[in-house]
């Protein structure tokens, strides 16, 4: 994925329709309302209705939650920054993840908007609740709070100044996008560009920030 020159200020347009358009869009309190009660009900059905017990549940949940981390790491690293060569499939990176890159600062694409990412995550649903039954109930809230903390997280790193505590994350992410785009791909952690040594360098800082 390449992107000739970064624009701080403005929006791509990526579909003529005005519909289409603006479902390419989305706000954060928009993701937290159709998550947040998923969540809430799968555990309390997997705990009432199925008997996971506590315990159970607190540890796939929690395992959820990091897989989420790696799930994050791996399709950011080679789906979203995938090297492509056809036209089609070069538009079709450009739209998933490119333009993020173009216009880093743009608030309404620092989610996934609702509908592509109720499919991503009915699907990915379908196949953990085949591969671990009832558990499912369990780890898959775990998955999807992940995800929110990761969407939150990055829309902060692209909305706000970092607190002491977070700056790692933040200046991570900007090297990713200003001067390192083969490196630091975790959002919500560090821990997987740790693991497969792609945590920035620090002669490489001195960039502008995002």
């Amino acid at each position: 994925m390449h992107v000739d020159k970064i624009k701080n200020k403005g929006q791509a347009r990526l579909f003529k329709s005005d519909y289409m358009e603006m479902m390419t869009k989305t706000h954060p309190l928009v993701i937290y309302s159709l998550y947040l009660p998923v969540i809430g009900f799968m555990l309390y059905y997997g705990a009432a209705y199925k008997g996971v017990s506590a315990g159970t549940e607190i540890l796939l949940f929690l395992a959820g939650v990091l897989f989420w981390s790696l799930f994050e790491y791996v399709m950011h690293r080679h789906l979203f920054h995938m090297i492509v060569e056809s036209p089609r499939a070069q538009r079709f990176v450009y739209t998933m993840h490119g333009v993020h890159h173009e216009y880093p600062r743009d608030k309404e694409r620092l989610f996934m908007p609702p509908i592509p990412s109720l499919l991503v995550a009915s699907i990915i649903f379908i196949l953990m609740r085949l591969l671990m039954g009832w558990y499912a109930f369990s780890f898959f809230p775990g998955f999807l709070l992940g995800y929110l903390a990761y969407g939150s997280m990055h829309f902060a790193i692209h909305a706000f100044a970092p607190p002491r505590f977070l700056k790692a994350l933040w200046r991570n992410h900007h090297l990713h996008h200003y001067k390192a785009p083969d490196k630091g791909f975790g959002v919500s952690s560090v821990l997987w560009d740790v693991v497969f040594r792609t945590v920035p360098k620090k002669e490489e800082e001195g960039s502008k920030a995002a």
